[in-house]
């Protein structure tokens, strides 16, 4: 039986960011949505599930460590990778510790992001 093709939410403020890491995450045979911020983002998961959750650290409105609190409470097996063109040690410590899966920097290197799938999706097939 084939295996169903995994679907990733990328949330991103920034358009071609946003749609540049969609397309590179389909080219990979994923299933990929998009959206803005962290309010869009929680209002598409009550619609639909996800595997995985990639989403930018700073966003107007409701930032990424904001967001991933309100995926502790309300969807807290969520898989997440925070993706910055920031990076702190203090925001890398806040996310790993609320439980973000992996912390990497913009731009967003494909060899990086690929290993990052392997093992998130390996660790979540049981």
């Amino acid at each position: 039986m084939p295996k169903q093709p995994k679907r990733i939410l990328v949330v991103d403020d920034e358009e071609n960011a946003r749609i540049g890491l969609s397309r590179l995450l389909a080219k990979e045979g994923f299933l990929v949505d998009s959206v803005a911020n962290g309010f869009e983002a929680l209002n598409y998961l009550r619609e639909q599930e996800v595997n995985l959750i990639v989403t930018d650290i700073n966003m107007p409105e409701m930032n990424g460590i904001t967001f991933l609190k309100e995926l502790n409470r309300s969807y807290p097996a969520s898989n997440v990778i925070m993706i910055t063109a920031y990076g702190g040690v203090e925001s890398y410590i806040e996310a790993m510790n609320l439980g973000a899966f992996e912390y990497i920097n913009k731009p967003v290197k494909i060899d990086e992001l690929k290993s990052i799938l392997k093992k998130i999706f390996k660790e979540t097939s049981h």
